[in-house]
């Protein structure tokens, strides 16, 4: 079992940016992929980056939506994936979703709770 626990969200201004934080624990050490969805109002959770690493290297993969604004990177010793977004548009307000897999069985098997974005217009 892995637990993910997001933070970080809260309120931007357009143009703005925010820091999200999603740390894991528990069976963290079998994590094979992080990565970050978002569900915006009214509408279907969305893919947002993803980060899988192995002992050849890691790969990032971001949304057509955000990229060249938002990056994901990691912190192996604490176990937390980040996702920093930048030139927030209010077209990025969602509920941000930290999720991770071990590369074996359910894809994306693990979710945090969610955390806020609004962005101001």
């Amino acid at each position: 079992q892995v637990w993910l626990v997001e933070s970080g969200g809260g309120l931007a201004q357009t143009g703005g940016s925010l820091r999200l934080s999603c740390g894991a624990s528990g069976r963290a050490f079998m994590i094979w992929r992080m990565g970050w969805f978002r569900q915006p109002p009214g509408k279907e959770r969305e893919f947002v980056a993803a980060l899988n690493w192995s002992a050849t290297g890691e790969k990032t993969d971001i949304a057509a939506s955000v990229k060249g604004r938002f990056t994901i990177s990691k912190d192996m010793a604490r176990n937390t994936v980040f996702l920093q977004m930048t030139s927030l548009k209010p077209e990025d307000t969602a509920v941000y979703y930290c999720s991770a897999d071990m590369g074996w069985g359910k894809s994306w098997e693990f979710w945090g709770q969610g955390t806020q974005v609004t962005v101001s217009s």
